[in-house]
């Protein structure tokens, strides 16, 4: 779990080779048990990029690492804008798609976020601090120019 969580770690192949690096005679096959065994999962990044990780945040009861692919694209699909004020990010969204958005923002377990709150079109994210908003809303619009340019 070392090699998890102090290193970037995209696919299989990729954890295969950083173990046989180390010394541990491991195959695709059994790393595939072994993720499964550690409860190592993917998750997203704050770059959108998913990558294998052991992090459970230790205040909550935890959560479902994982982004499914059906929230990121209720994300991409419902997202419209945002902006902030202080450690409060206010996220505009299609008419009804603010809960399946919030949803998305929850799953991603960013640190920065406290949490989410969602009306109908609208979403207060919570953030720990102003420097923390910024950098959410400039995530928000990575991510969506991302779906963009496919």
């Amino acid at each position: 779990m070392d090699v998890v969580s102090s290193s970037i770690i995209e696919t299989q192949d990729d954890l295969v080779d950083r173990l046989l690096s180390r010394g541990v005679n491991v195959t695709q096959a059994t790393v595939s048990r072994d993720v499964k065994e550690l409860k190592i999962s993917k998750t997203i990044m704050s770059d959108g990029r998913y990558a294998y990780s052991t992090e459970v945040r230790a205040t909550e009861v935890p959560k479902p690492p994982v982004v499914s692919e059906r929230l990121l694209n209720a994300f991409y699909s419902g997202y419209i804008s945002c902006d902030y004020s202080g450690n409060i990010v206010v996220v505009k969204t299609i008419v009804g798609m603010a809960p399946p958005c919030a949803l998305a923002v929850d799953s991603m377990l960013w640190p920065e976020v406290v949490g989410t709150i969602a009306g109908d079109d609208t979403i207060m994210v919570v953030t720990r601090s102003l420097d923390a908003s910024k950098n959410i809303v400039l995530r928000f619009n990575t991510l969506k120019e991302k779906v963009a340019e496919v």
